[in-house]
């Protein structure tokens, strides 16, 4: 049986999102991608384009950088949701300078109360070097913070590293 929720995390590029859009796609649910990025520059309209490519047929896109919480509580038992990615939606929350913790608290009731299966993406950041700039590092640590309430919650906890999934918690499908 595929798991209520489900957390992917590894480096950039690190193929991650590539390995949890095969996870979605062999439970055989309704798709649904929310996607938590948004369109500040032609390269990261080119990147959207790509993965819309990569994804293929057969998906829902509802673009969520800010508010998750909606949507997931009208998902139904029939759906899966891979929300991708907690990263930028946390990038999202700091410029916007939101209540971090109240959006992350949020977060995890939205996760948990949904009847959907969820997959949520995010990077990991903390083992590179120590970010130069205030704004770097507060997003580092937010993002460690909020990486380890994910993986604590998730019923199944997956690193990917260079295309290779390696399970932390739980069991695969």
């Amino acid at each position: 049986m595929f798991p209520k929720f489900t957390f992917i995390f590894g480096g950039a590029a690190s193929g991650k999102s590539a390995y949890a859009e095969q996870l979605v796609v062999s439970s055989e649910k309704n798709r649904i991608y929310l996607a938590t990025s948004q369109v500040f520059d032609a390269e990261m309209q080119a990147k959207i384009d790509r993965h819309l490519v990569q994804r293929g047929s057969g998906w829902r896109t509802i673009e969520a950088p800010l508010e998750l919480a909606d949507t997931l509580s009208e998902l139904t038992a029939d759906d899966i949701c891979l929300i991708d990615c907690a990263t930028m939606w946390l990038s999202n929350h700091l410029l916007a300078e939101s209540d971090m913790n109240a959006a992350q608290d949020r977060l995890l009731a939205a996760i948990s109360g949904t009847a959907a299966r969820v997959v949520v993406v995010s990077n990991e950041v903390g083992q590179g070097i120590v970010p130069g700039n205030a704004l770097a590092r507060q997003f580092r640590e937010a993002q460690g913070r909020l990486n380890i309430i994910l993986a604590a919650q998730a019923d199944l906890v997956i690193s990917v590293t260079v295309g290779l999934p390696h399970v932390l918690k739980g069991q695969l499908p």
